[in-house]
């Protein structure tokens, strides 16, 4: 039996809110992947669960609301969380429910505003986005959209870098401390734009010539969560996670018919 002074101390604790992807490349399966893969440790409360593969997204059936509750209560009360990621949250009832559980917990918030797959299909009942502007937004440390939730959310088309500062704006005016707007869909680099509307970071990254992307948002949110929860500042995290996520881009596999993952262990398998 070990004595008191060998016993190990936990990684810190980073939870996700989030849909279940039953393919494993997106949604909390990726979630959790990027969390053990930047040494903390992850956990879950399943909002959806979704039938989803490499050619898109079958169907999807939400959780009730006393079922994320219970979840989220039974996780943060007994192991407590040091930071708190959201991703898909199909409705407004959802929404609510979890921007209420938000405002009582005292970590980081990383809100993925989830409303389009990468195939193309609608994760978000349309009567939801006030939710999602009025309640969840506010919660959030840092929120980051991709172009089309962007333009989803608050109505600004960006269709080039120039754009993005404007979008950023109008993000933030829906109260979150931080904006990361994803510019991944523009031509060129990869180019996002990290701001709380004071200060600037504009982060860039080789485009890689790589088809297999899918999940590639949740990696990045839950990657920035990850970077909070072991302490590093809002553009330290960023910046570290932008950093993985390129590197799981790169090292991106086919799986199935259609788009496949990103590679989340692609350190482990490279050996850094």
């Amino acid at each position: 039996m070990n004595s008191p002074a060998h016993q190990k101390t936990a990684p810190p604790r980073v939870l996700t809110v989030a849909g279940s992807d039953s393919g494993g490349g997106a949604g909390i399966q990726a979630d959790l992947k990027t969390m053990l893969a930047l040494g903390t440790h992850g956990m879950s409360v399943v909002a959806a669960v979704t039938a989803q593969n490499s050619l898109g997204v079958q169907g999807f059936w939400e959780l009730p609301a006393e079922a994320v509750t219970a979840q989220y209560r039974s996780v943060a009360d007994d192991i407590g969380v040091q930071a708190v990621k959201t991703g898909m949250l199909a409705s407004a009832g959802l929404v609510e429910t979890v921007a209420g559980l938000l405002a009582g917990t005292a970590a980081p918030v990383v809100v993925d505003p989830v409303g389009v797959s990468k195939h193309g299909d609608s994760l978000l009942a349309a009567e939801a986005l006030d939710s999602v502007r009025s309640k969840l937004l506010p919660a959030a440390t840092v929120v980051t959209p991709n172009l089309d939730e962007v333009a989803q959310l608050t109505g600004v088309r960006v269709a080039g870098e120039a754009d993005m500062a404007e979008a950023a704006e109008a993000v933030l005016g829906y109260g979150p401390q931080w904006a990361l707007i994803k510019g991944g869909h523009l031509a060129g680099d990869a180019v996002d734009l990290l701001t709380d509307g004071t200060e600037s970071h504009w982060l860039r990254a080789p485009r890689h010539d790589n088809r297999h992307t899918h999940g590639t948002g949740c990696t990045l949110a839950s990657a920035v969560a990850a970077y909070l929860a072991r302490g590093l500042s809002v553009p330290a995290a960023v910046t570290a996670a932008k950093e993985y996520v390129t590197g799981a881009i790169a090292a991106g596999f086919p799986l199935g018919a259609g788009l496949g993952p990103v590679d989340h262990g692609w350190r482990l398998r490279h050996g850094e």
